[in-house]
């Protein structure tokens, strides 16, 4: 036991010397555009609440009205599999299927829930993975617990993925290609259409993590899926209720036979209680508002798009073509500085560091929200240059 905490201490030791030691954050209140953290009060640009439907007060109060009528209950107390399959689950997959078009849905406790689970379920040893180096990390972890084989092609070099599926044809029981659609870190986006030309080719099975996508992407807020026309062509789409439907869990779009296959395979699904009543019916209420919210979509785009430009004019390593824009600064100190200084002028941009992402490609990273104005953002650019300056 002392040899255990020496080391953990000698480990944390080693993490603060080199800024990568991590304390929770005592955020005390969130209203709109601003949070208080520290006693501060902060413009929010860490938040994933990409359509402001987390501080929609109206449709919050609507909603706890319909709790309070119809009584959902804040526990489901059991798996789906046993008592806790409350009906609106399957209302909400049923909506979920249908908007997509698609023959069936299944909601999951967490987007990290889904990506440890889903891959197990549905390959073994005489399988391939082939994931994009930079998928997040839950893809990751699933892709090591499964049993089959796997092989992380260069970020987005869709011929490295083709040399990899042209050398492993006939040597697998099946292939499976699996990328985020809109990557968390850097911001950048998939190019769909490749990976599903690739997928036909070689008859793999193709997995799109539209986590970043869903709510920002697509006319009625489906995603990259959406917007490039490619729903039908992708076997599994998985998406979160915790990002732009500012609720909890997440869901994936399916085959019927997908759906049947997972629920009677997939492990964190079969053995976890299931969400609250009460969360499923607050993912419906947002699920449907969002869908009407294509003004706030291209907003969002817009501001996420002048922001970019501004610090790439600026001479900043800007990555992306999203409204995730990350700032590179290489150094896990310059980015600790940087944000610091930040936070003194009164935005919250939090530093990510390995193992986060690579090393050398720490950055600030700014997570835009269609509630923000370019009155909010226009002092920017200025502020990161005079703390790169220092």
């Amino acid at each position: 036991m002392q040899e255990l905490r020496e080391r953990m201490e000698r480990e944390l030791g080693e993490l603060r010397v080199v800024e990568r030691y991590r304390t929770l954050p005592p955020v005390t209140a969130r209203t709109g555009k601003y949070l208080e953290l520290g006693g501060s009060s902060l413009l929010n640009l860490s938040s994933n609440d990409y359509l402001g439907l987390g501080d929609d007060r109206e449709l919050l109060d609507g909603y706890l009205d319909e709790c309070r009528v119809r009584g959902y209950q804040m526990t489901s107390s059991s798996s789906r599999l046993l008592v806790g399959n409350h009906p609106l689950y399957g209302i909400l997959e049923d909506e979920l299927a249908s908007l997509y078009r698609r023959e069936a849905a299944m909601v999951f406790n967490s987007g990290y829930h889904a990506n440890i689970g889903i891959l197990p379920a549905l390959c073994g040893r005489h399988d391939l993975v082939l994931c994009d180096r930079l998928n997040h990390a839950s893809i990751i972890d699933g892709m090591r617990i499964a049993e089959a084989q796997s092989h992380r092609y260069r970020h987005k070099d869709y011929g490295h993925l083709e040399e990899l599926l042209d050398t492993a044809q006939g040597r697998y029981r099946q292939i499976f290609i699996i990328s985020e659609s809109v990557f968390s870190m850097d911001g950048d986006l998939a190019d769909l259409r490749r990976l599903v030309a690739l997928k036909k080719r070689y008859n793999a099975v193709l997995l799109i993590d539209e986590a970043h996508g869903a709510g920002v992407f697509g006319d009625r807020g489906l995603g990259l899926c959406e917007a490039a026309g490619m729903i039908g062509d992708i076997d599994i789409i998985v998406g979160t209720f915790g990002k732009a439907f500012a609720s909890t869990g997440a869901y994936a779009v399916m085959d019927s036979l997908f759906r049947d296959y997972l629920v009677n395979t997939m492990r964190p699904f079969m053995f976890t209680t299931a969400l609250p009543p009460a969360v499923i019916a607050w993912s419906l209420v947002t699920l449907r508002k969002q869908v009407t919210m294509a003004d706030r979509r291209q907003h969002l785009l817009h501001l996420s798009s002048k922001l970019r430009n501004e610090l790439l004019s600026a001479g900043f390593d800007v990555p992306g073509e999203s409204h995730i824009v990350p700032v590179i600064t290489r150094t896990d100190q310059r980015a600790v500085t940087m944000a610091l200084r930040l936070r003194e002028s009164g935005f919250l941009c939090l530093p990510v560091r390995p193992p986060t992402v690579p090393r050398n490609t720490s950055r600030v990273r700014i997570s835009l929200r269609s509630i923000l104005a370019w009155e909010d953002l226009a002092s920017l650019p200025e502020l990161f240059l005079g703390s790169a300056c220092e």
